[in-house]
């Protein structure tokens, strides 16, 4: 990990801790070992994506990777930084690699979980009737809609610690195996998503396709296997999630009520009006 470096170039968001939000669920219910404070930046835990003017979609590619000679590697930097407008250029090593930086868009459905602030962290007083024993508090929260990050790492840098470098620098906790990187790429008007493997080096892609993100782009995206690994969250985020999901159900239920009892009272109504004399 040391070969990764990361430059901030997105704005800061702090980690709030209210009793209440205004426009999602705060839970502040204790649990066996821990207290979460889960915020919501949207109403529904199962958020409904936006639609693109394009279909996005998994495609299973063959390896793009192949060696490049030292040759192949000097020539493809010297184009690559001749399309840069910026100072994010590659540089050749002695040895063969290089560096660089890439820009990685974190596009999460769910929401991630980090530490406490420091202040107020001391304990909080016995937990579950235990003297001595504090109570661990969490936060966890979408994050911010195009959310990006650049980093500076080396061609030898794989993809999982890609993955891990951005989690230290968000400060998320959660389990790096939830997520993947994923390589972005449009071909007629189609955008096209492939999983990267945990040992490839995502600065090889972005050298061999260039500075141009409309021609590949590095996306981080939840590790999907076609349904949720619940195991792969703790008992306080399930506590949190089943909360939620009772409140929804809870207001699902209000608003077919108010819709049944609203349709009742207008048939009553045409029948009142319906009857001769």
């Amino acid at each position: 990990m040391s070969d990764v470096v990361s430059q901030d170039q997105t704005p800061s968001f702090e980690k709030t801790w209210g009793s209440s939000t205004s426009s999602g669920y705060c839970s502040e219910e204790d649990s066996d070992s821990e207290l979460e404070q889960y915020f919501t930046a949207r109403t529904s835990f199962f958020r409904k994506p936006k639609q693109e003017k394009v279909e996005e979609k998994d495609e299973v590619t063959e390896s793009k990777k192949q060696e490049l000679s030292l040759s192949d590697i000097q020539q493809k930097v010297k184009e690559y930084n001749a399309q840069i407008n910026s100072n994010l250029f590659m540089s050749l090593n002695k040895d063969g690699t290089y560096t660089g930086f890439i820009k990685v868009h974190l596009k999460l459905v769910r929401p991630v979980s980090v530490p406490p602030p420091r202040k107020g962290t001391a304990s909080q007083g016995p937990a579950n009737g235990k003297k001595g024993a504090s109570i661990k508090r969490r936060t966890s929260f979408y994050l911010p809609k195009d959310t990006s990050k650049h980093l500076h790492i080396s061609s030898r840098t794989r993809a999982k610690e890609v993955i891990q470098a951005l989690l230290k620098k968000f400060t998320v906790i959660d389990n790096p195996a939830k997520f993947a990187l994923f390589e972005r790429t449009e071909r007629h008007e189609q955008v096209y998503l492939r999983k990267l493997s945990d040992d490839e080096c995502p600065l090889y892609l972005r050298l061999c396709a260039g500075p141009n993100e409309k021609v590949l782009s590095l996306v981080l995206k939840e590790n999907e296997t076609g349904e949720v690994n619940w195991d792969a969250f703790s008992m306080p985020e399930l506590q949190n999630f089943l909360r939620i999901l009772k409140r929804e159900e809870e207001e699902h239920v209000k608003q077919i009520m108010q819709r049944y009892t609203l349709a009742r009272e207008r048939i009553r109504e045409a029948l009142v009006g319906s009857n001769p004399g």
